[in-house]
């Protein structure tokens, strides 16, 4: 008898500083997701356009380039409503009238617990 494996829900990772980035990616994998990585706000972009099933975007506000995390997420809201946004800053909370509908923020630093507690609820995973 087959029994159906289901894949693994792919996070969009988008953190301009490396160390942030392949930690929290590390830490995700270690939580059972596939994880790709986004440099800049216009690099997640390109990956979303060309890489299918995003589950979530998972992107810290304050990036260089030519848009920050918050008009990211509002931008992958409007061109892919399906997709889950995650929105992480260290340095701000911003008001929820300022995030898209639907998106979840999560302040830095997070634990593993706190990120795998918003992933699931997202995911719908248990």
């Amino acid at each position: 008898m087959r029994t159906s494996v289901k894949a693994k829900d792919l996070v969009l990772v988008v953190e301009d500083e490396a160390l942030i980035r392949m930690s929290s990616a590390d830490v995700i994998r270690e939580l059972g997701f596939e994880v790709i990585e986004a440099v800049d706000a216009d690099h997640a972009i390109c990956l979303l356009e060309s890489v299918p099933g995003v589950k979530v975007v998972f992107t810290d506000i304050q990036m260089p380039g030519s848009m920050d995390g918050l008009l990211l997420a509002a931008i992958v809201r409007d061109r892919w409503p399906p997709i889950a946004l995650l929105v992480t800053s260290g340095k701000m909370r911003p008001a929820s009238s300022d995030m898209p509908t639907g998106a979840r923020f999560i302040s830095k630093p997070y634990s593993p617990f706190e990120l795998k507690g918003q992933l699931q609820s997202l995911t719908g995973g248990c």
